[in-house]
């Protein structure tokens, strides 16, 4: 779990100063990333957010998929999506020492403001976009983001439901 908690932050082959176990998960990360954003569904999903998006389109596809995740998160789980997230939080703190220095600053904001059920509502999504365009180079076009995802809402679940099969299977390998 931690592994493919910092994989975004871990680069090049930084990975390898970690234990084999985190190591994995970094892994894993990569792996998924990588089938992700070649995938015929999350591209067609990005062709919407291109216009304003560019190359960035997929991020707010990423989040956006995530937001699909935590509203049917138990059609993939068992446990609840509070239960998890808390579970995750405190696995996260409990291992604060290895995780890399950015990801350090902004580790308790996340707990603090619960991002894993943020990510449940569209206004979750328009918080979780706003910050990233505070944080990283993300353009800030919140607006017309929640616009595209409230006008194509079915499609796009439909489109990561699709995806999210296609994801389980090649995790599974």
């Amino acid at each position: 779990m931690i592994g493919n908690f910092i994989g975004d932050f871990v680069k090049g082959n930084q990975y390898l100063k970690y234990p084999d176990e985190i190591q994995k998960g970094i892994l894993l990360h990569r792996s998924i990333d990588t089938y992700t954003d070649q995938h015929p569904l999350h591209k067609q999903s990005r062709n919407l957010f291109r216009p304003k998006y560019g190359l960035f389109s997929g991020v707010v596809v990423d989040i956006l998929y995530d937001h699909f995740l935590a509203k049917n998160w138990s059609c993939y789980s068992n446990e609840s999506l509070h239960s998890f997230s808390q579970k995750a939080y405190a696995y996260i703190n409990a291992n604060e020492n290895i995780l890399p220095n950015k990801l350090k600053e902004i580790t308790p904001y996340m707990i603090s403001n619960d991002w894993i059920n943020l990510y449940k509502s569209i206004s979750g999504i328009g918080r979780v976009l706003e910050g990233m365009a505070r944080r990283t180079s993300l353009p800030d076009h919140v607006t017309f983001a929640i616009c595209i995802i409230n006008k194509h809402y079915d499609l796009l679940e439909k489109e990561f439901k699709l995806f999210i099969i296609d994801l389980k299977s090649y995790i599974v390998i």
